[in-house]
């Protein structure tokens, strides 16, 4: 089933060419400060504020630092505190999602108040006060955006869990007595999966643009270390002299975040058009079975 849905998304070619990217940003990822043409952090006074040229091929900063050099370098920053929210988010609200559908009304009340708390409270001054508390590092700063995300990670689980804690199988596995943790496991996670994964796709997108526009103010990273909102802030402070100095950094970034949504809507869809879940004839084992024959009346 999973590889069919994998098929089928290979099959749309905006889902194509959202993945030739993102592989393309995973390279960069993995080998950017490998593969960076010059040092990121090399400053050279005589070529300051430069254009593109043979040896800069997107020009160079204020302080003389190639560009290129920089994004490529500053691609692992940005992208893998993006990560590390959303899997923050993913922990913080699709696991009491989870819980809330089979662990009574008290938690479910309990959670969903709490859920609705978090979403009151506004990202950026959020994160901003961590940086105040805990220090400017983006490791604690993600956390935040984590959770103030997760919210919605919670909303989604909680909504796709519902609707198969109420199948019969599910209910005949209560039946045989099989344990809360057993059922979820079982025959709820598998389902609920594919959702989370949509969900995590345009959330990661979020992350991406959150984390950009915080170091873009300067928060979570100490300089001269690079990132794409880091470049972007120090262009545009000088679009007199280079006006398409900005333009590199942000079209890394919204292409980034757009692939992450197409790719997010081609999984939708997909996912929607796959119909309903299939239910194995194993799911539920003979030694449960086996309970239920010499225990009619349970």
């Amino acid at each position: 089933m999973r590889s069919g849905v994998l098929r089928r998304v290979l099959r749309i070619r905006s889902a194509q060419i959202a993945l030739v990217i993102l592989l393309g940003i995973a390279v960069l990822v993995v080998f950017g400060s490998s593969i960076a043409p010059q040092d990121p952090l090399h400053q050279d006074v005589a070529r300051l504020l430069q254009g593109p040229s043979g040896a800069h091929w997107l020009g160079t900063d204020y302080l003389g630092r190639d560009v290129l050099s920089r994004l490529v370098a500053g691609s692992r920053l940005s992208v893998l505190t993006a990560v590390e929210a959303v899997a923050a988010a993913l922990v913080v609200g699709a696991l009491p999602g989870l819980a809330s559908v089979f662990f009574g009304r008290w938690f479910d009340f309990i959670a969903n108040r709490l859920t609705d708390a978090i979403m009151t409270l506004p990202t950026l001054v959020f994160a901003i006060a961590f940086t105040a508390v805990l220090g400017n590092r983006m490791t604690p700063v993600m956390l935040a955006v984590g959770f103030l995300i997760s919210p919605y990670f919670f909303r989604v689980t909680r909504a796709a869990a519902l609707q198969y804690a109420q199948e019969p199988y599910v209910d005949a596995a209560r039946l045989f007595g099989v344990s809360r943790v057993r059922v979820v496991g079982t025959h709820v996670v598998g389902k609920v999966l594919p959702t989370v994964l949509v969900t995590a796709a345009t959330a990661l997108a979020g992350a991406l643009l959150t984390v950009s526009s915080l170091t873009f103010l300067g928060i979570g990273v100490v300089p001269p270390a690079p990132t794409w909102g880091g470049v972007l802030s120090s262009d545009l402070n000088f679009l007199s002299q280079l006006p398409w100095a900005p333009l590199a950094p942000a079209a890394l970034i919204m292409l980034t975040a757009g692939s992450l949504n197409i790719l997010a809507d081609a999984l939708r869809d997909t996912i929607g058009t796959s119909g309903p879940p299939v239910v194995r004839a194993g799911a539920i084992t003979d030694q449960e079975v086996d309970r239920v024959d010499e225990h009619p009346a349970a």
